[in-house]
């Protein structure tokens, strides 16, 4: 029987992939120009781990999957996602599906360990500008008790926006620091992978039967 987990990280895995030279030109402009090269090579290793556990429950899924990223994934965004995808993973812990009330749980963790890894708050340019809004827009969504997906979609879309605003703002944290006021009018490579991830959840789960 197929892991509907595992076809997800897949899923994710290819839209990162896809998004390699993209998101490479947008960290040319500010950063080191290799997020999209570093993000690319930890998507593909944790895509061969997660095959090589048909059986995993989601949390071990996402545990294996934080641990690759650390592991492989060279600058900044591998601590901060391998961080982000270990604390996800404590929710979903012997799951072999999801509710909305976990997922909820899931992002706070993940956005927690961001934070807590990265030392950064929301207005510093950096991943936590997409993800913080999204977070808020999902527990609005579930309050409504809208259905999963239909949180999703508010969440990415909320994202989305939170990518926009990225462009107005002057970085403080990482590479981008040091460009200062020169920072502004580009948007941030992190927050901008961030939410290409969450658009193919969301796009997985829509599609999803």
């Amino acid at each position: 029987m197929n892991n509907p987990a595992i076809a997800l990280i897949g899923a994710v895995a290819d839209a990162i992939v896809q998004n390699k030279e993209f998101l490479t030109s947008l960290d040319a402009a500010i950063g080191d120009a290799d997020h999209g090269i570093n993000l690319s090579r930890g998507a593909e290793a944790v895509r061969a781990k997660a095959a090589a556990s048909p059986n995993a429950d989601i949390g071990a899924l996402l545990k294996a999957t934080g641990m690759t990223l650390i592991s492989t994934v060279g600058g900044a965004s591998g601590p901060l996602y391998g961080t982000a995808f270990l604390r996800a993973a404590a929710p979903a812990q012997g799951k072999t599906a999801l509710d909305g009330e976990t997922v909820k749980l899931m992002l706070a963790a993940a956005i927690q360990g961001i934070k807590d890894r990265g030392k950064a708050t929301r207005g510093e340019k950096t991943m936590l500008d997409a993800l913080e809004p999204a977070f808020e827009a999902f527990v609005q969504g579930l309050e409504a008790q809208k259905p999963l997906v239909e949180c999703l979609e508010e969440a990415t879309e909320a994202a989305r926006q939170g990518v926009e605003f990225t462009k107005t703002i002057i970085a403080t944290k990482g590479r981008a620091s040091y460009l200062g006021e020169r920072s502004k009018g580009h948007q941030d490579p992190g927050a901008t992978s961030s939410t290409i991830m969450l658009a193919a959840i969301t796009d997985f789960c829509r599609k999803a039967p």
